[in-house]
């Protein structure tokens, strides 16, 4: 199914063009119009879909296979050092577009790319009350 009021449904199905890097039934690949690093890329499934909760589990693992294809080509291609595969469920967490899609952001020695966290350190309290939920 498919939204028709989603930029990114209309980016994935071709209605808007696009720098299309790869394309098969399911999903697109195409360059971040917005990148944080040169060669930033983003995969695109045609179908709509708001976040990874909403995948079956065939379509995600796909969408991994699908990741570590893209950026083994792409470290070649453009010779980068690294490669930050990134995916945001939810707005908290930092999706804008509300169409599941992952990053591929390729990584540079001294590119200053901003992802990270202040490391803290897992309590005992915290650590028991996740293990006794699970």
């Amino acid at each position: 199914m498919k939204n028709e009021n989603c930029i990114f449904c209309k980016l994935a199905n071709g209605e808007i063009p696009t720098a299309t890097l790869y394309e098969d039934e399911d999903f697109r690949v195409i360059l971040d119009a917005n990148p944080a690093s040169k060669g930033h890329a983003l995969i695109l499934p045609k179908e709509h879909y708001e976040n990874l909760y909403e995948l079956s589990d065939e379509l995600a693992a796909k969408i991994l296979v699908l990741a570590k294809k893209m950026i083994i080509k792409l470290t070649d291609v453009l010779e980068c050092d690294g490669y930050n595969v990134v995916q945001n469920n939810g707005e908290i967490a930092g999706q804008t577009v509300f169409h599941f899609h992952m990053h591929l952001i390729p990584r540079y020695k001294g590119d200053h790319v901003g992802l990270g966290w202040n490391k803290t350190e897992l309590t005992d309290e915290d650590k028991d009350d996740i293990l006794s939920r699970i």
